[in-house]
């Protein structure tokens, strides 16, 4: 190509931050533009990570720092496949790295999941992290509540639920959902694992922030500490099951304490059925499993019910399919080779590629996300004596193309005074932040003159 290459990356997450970051750095005549339906950057660091998580949030110093190259361009409020289509990307890019993540929850097929009371832990996520596009109300009325799951988003739901409003009150967490969370009248969260300790897949630092609260008492039922060969051996392996195996096991022989709201944890109880009663959540039955070995499980016919009024699923995320691309619905992925979109018929769609957790699934850390990216970017190199280059390459022209179409996008800039907005909101009260929620209200902020 015989111009600098001009690529758009979609999604403002760590995925395509890190892509556009390789990009840079990989090659010196780019530049890149990462466009995103939220009218602000960093994705699930900003709507999927716990507010009383603030060391996780520091990958967002990290991410700044690539975004405020200027060679990359942020570009929000603009959704793929609605306000910008692929024919319209092709006129203005030679390549586009698809990176939109994945945000909704995964299904869990057991009778009565619909019934009313009953939640997925990615959504309500969104809510206590104030995503612009979820209801401002959720309704907290139930006493004693079920957590399906053995991952960090189960932890961190429990956790939310179970903890004090107040105690939530220096962080983030936007102004309707502290106010809800105080009107909460839960005194139990009970979390259920299918298998067995050794098979968590939480880490060691998440749960032990389980038991910071002075107002939760975490309990771990005994019952289920198990384990066979292949826990073993995952113990043997693995330091970090090794630590949150040495953890729960000291929890299950410690004495209880009395605080006024208990987190329990119990381990192989696989859910079968939500049970209801005029159509809300009135219970959860679970199976009791026992470990074959290879570490998986198997029903041992030992049914419990569970008085509940209300269940979140928090078996993991899900990516959404996206308009004129191939999707494969059983792996929630888009089809590709090393980063490469293919057709129905395998073949590479010119100029189009895929990273992170549409690419591969809702699955690893922020380290797999970079080298994800890294390949991806090193097959678009490899691919750039191919591409057909776009015939509108000013950067100007994109610009333009929004502000004809009446377009409220926000910008980098924008993007930085609505972060100091929101900090000069926490200040008074002596919070880091205090997130803006209404996307009308971010990108009035985001676009305000000076």
């Amino acid at each position: 190509m015989d111009r600098p290459l001009r690529v758009a990356v979609i999604g403002a997450g760590p995925a395509g931050i890190y892509a556009a970051d390789h990009l840079i750095k990989a090659n010196s005549d780019v530049t890149v533009d990462i466009l995103d339906k939220l009218p602000t950057p960093y994705g699930l660091i900003r709507y999927g990570v716990a507010p009383d998580h603030p060391r996780i949030k520091e990958i967002i110093n990290a991410l700044f720092r690539v975004l405020d190259n200027p060679r990359i361009r942020f570009i929000g409020n603009v959704a793929y496949g609605v306000d910008i289509k692929p024919e319209e990307l092709s006129r203005f890019y030679d390549a586009t790295i698809i990176a939109t993540g994945a945000e909704k929850d995964r299904a869990l097929d057991i009778p009565g999941i619909d019934l009313q009371g009953s939640f997925g832990g990615a959504d309500f996520a969104s809510w206590f992290n104030g995503h612009p596009d979820v209801p401002r109300d959720w309704p907290l009325e139930a006493k004693e509540v079920a957590v399906i799951g053995a991952g960090n988003v189960a932890i961190d739901v429990a956790r939310i639920l179970a903890k004090t409003a107040d105690e939530l009150l220096v962080t983030e967490i936007p102004d309707n959902v502290y106010q809800a969370l105080k009107r909460s009248p839960v005194t139990d969260v009970h979390l259920f694992s299918r298998r067995g300790p050794g098979q968590v897949k939480f880490t060691p630092q998440e749960l032990r922030e389980l038991d910071h609260s002075p107002n939760v008492e975490v309990i771990v039922h005994p019952e289920g500490i198990e384990f066979d060969e292949a826990s073993l051996e995952a113990m043997r392996q693995t330091r970090h099951i090794k630590m949150c195996v040495d953890i729960l096991q000291n929890w299950a022989v410690r004495d209880p304490r009395d605080r006024p709201r208990r987190l329990h944890l119990y381990f192989l109880q696989a859910p079968v059925e939500v049970l209801g009663e005029d159509g809300k959540v009135a219970g959860l039955r679970t199976e009791t499993q026992e470990l074959t070995g290879d570490g998986w499980v198997r029903g041992t016919g030992e049914f419990t019910d569970w008085p509940v009024q209300a269940v979140y699923r928090a078996v993991g995320y899900l990516s959404s399919a996206l308009p004129d691309l191939p999707f494969d619905t059983s792996t929630g992925t888009i089809p590709h080779a090393a980063g490469r979109v293919l057709d129905l018929d395998g073949e590479h769609i010119p100029g189009m590629y895929v990273t992170g957790w549409i690419k591969r699934g809702p699955v690893g850390l922020i380290g797999h996300t970079k080298g994800d990216a890294g390949e991806t970017v090193a097959s678009l190199l490899e691919d750039v004596d191919k591409l057909q280059p776009a015939p509108v390459h000013d950067p100007a022209e994109v610009i333009g193309y929004f502000e004809q179409r009446g377009l409220p996008y926000t910008t980098w800039e924008g993007w930085q005074k609505l972060d100091a907005h929101e900090i000069a909101l926490g200040e008074p009260q002596g919070r880091k932040r205090v997130k803006v929620v209404s996307r009308d209200e971010m990108t009035g902020i985001c676009n305000t003159e000076g």
